[in-house]
């Protein structure tokens, strides 16, 4: 017993608490900007763009475009970059869902695209990513 109170009403009281200090965290999370509640992702996606990096950037053209603001983008808008036939035509956005299938298996998506890599095939990587690459577009110190 602690201060009179019964082990039932302290341990009632500590669940109170922590339900609170909870509540807490998550409003906290919603007032901390962008990549600060980048949360589950983000960061396991800035190890999987660190195979990307050998062709793509995210604030500069390289190999492939760059990716700053992709998720939302216009397919094979980015201007000084000379895309394929077959990425021009596939037109659209780069929508959550178009870009998983993408990065899951580019030359299968988009037959005749000129990248050369295997793809992504595990989904959570892919989510992972595509998370890093959407909260990327939100700091002015990596995507201008």
């Amino acid at each position: 017993m602690r201060f009179g109170i019964g082990k039932r009403q302290h341990v009632e009281a500590g669940r109170k608490r922590t339900k609170i200090a909870g509540f807490a965290l998550v409003a906290l999370g919603m007032c901390v900007p962008g990549a600060a509640i980048a949360g589950v992702g983000a960061d396991a996606g800035a190890e999987v763009f660190s195979r990307c990096k050998a062709c793509h950037a995210l604030e500069r053209n390289r190999t492939g475009p760059k990716l700053c603001h992709v998720v939302g983008r216009e397919v094979g808008v980015i201007e000084g970059f000379h895309y394929s036939d077959a990425l021009r035509q596939f037109g659209g956005v780069w929508t959550v869902e178009r870009l998983s299938a993408f990065l899951e298996s580019p030359t299968v998506t988009i037959r005749g695209t000129r990248m050369g890599y295997g793809g992504v095939k595990d989904a959570d990587e892919r989510a992972h990513l595509i998370r890093f690459l959407q909260v990327s577009a939100q700091d002015p110190s990596l995507c201008p």
